[in-house]
């Protein structure tokens, strides 16, 4: 191949990067943002006549579809006919981008909680739909707090509501499977429910955490065999979070185009903080 050759195709090929950018920040942020505006105030003004919050997970529901199709991500399900959806349950999902909240909401067919950072809370819309729609919010910085959100999510899922938490604490800058929290599963433990491990793959090449350049691709989101806690104490809290993560892990790397890290990036943590 001559120079000359390379040029036009160099060429073509930033001026594909440059458009694919562009798209993003002028066309697909903005939508996004104003369907999260719009849908927001209609998860408010619903929240008023919705005491079990199942007509927000309806809204929520709409806005994370809507966004889908918006930048065309094409998502793939397996699994999901394994766990019994009907029973409260805890589901730990690795973190890679904004957009596996939508993917969970889309594909997730039951209503849940979510345990999510306090910082979301104070968003405008966002943070309306989250705190009328009965989400925990917990603050990672602080212990006493953090046990107070832990005692919430038990309690919402001994009223039959099923919890869904990203255990890493935080989006992955790396695409890679970091070290987990045990809140997640001190939740689980304490209510005696199934923990059901759930890897999501490719939403971290979609949309990488501090960029808004959204490239659109194939998602899967991978159910994996539901973990029991029947019988376990909080003393089995780090044997739990382990099986948790290798599961994970598992569904992972043997799936993404990340290459596998996990002797490096999985470092137990303490099992008793979020």
């Amino acid at each position: 191949m001559t120079q000359a050759d390379i040029k036009p195709q160099a060429i073509t090929g930033g001026i594909r990067h440059l458009g694919s950018r562009l798209r993003s920040y002028f066309l697909w942020t903005p939508l996004i943002w104003l369907y999260t505006i719009v849908l927001g105030c209609v998860s408010l003004v619903v929240s008023f006549f919705d005491p079990t919050g199942e007509r927000q997970q309806k809204v929520a529901r709409l806005w994370s579809r809507m966004i889908l199709g918006t930048v065309g991500a094409r998502v793939q399900v397996e699994g999901l006919g394994k766990i019994d959806t009907s029973k409260p349950q805890v589901y730990v999902v690795n973190h890679l981008s904004a957009f596996d909240i939508p993917v969970l909401y889309s594909y997730l067919p039951f209503q849940f909680r979510i345990l999510a950072k306090k910082e979301l809370f104070r968003y405008p819309f966002m943070g309306w739909h989250l705190r009328r729609s009965g989400q925990i919010p917990v603050v990672l910085e602080n212990p006493k707090a953090s046990v107070r959100s832990l005692n919430l999510a038990v309690a919402a899922i001994r009223k039959g509501n099923s919890l869904v938490i990203f255990p890493e604490g935080g989006r992955s800058l790396d695409g890679q499977l970091h070290s987990f929290m045990g809140g997640a599963f001190y939740a689980a433990v304490k209510a005696q429910v199934d923990v059901v491990p759930i890897a999501l793959i490719g939403t971290y090449e979609m949309l990488k955490m501090n960029s808004f350049h959204i490239k659109p691709g194939q998602v899967q989101m991978v159910v994996g065999s539901p973990l029991s806690t029947v019988g376990m104490s909080t003393r089995d809290i780090a044997k739990i979070t382990e099986r948790a993560r290798v599961a994970i892990g598992e569904l992972y790397y043997s799936r993404c185009v990340v290459p596998d890290l996990r002797g490096e990036q999985l470092e137990t943590k303490e099992p008793t903080k979020l």
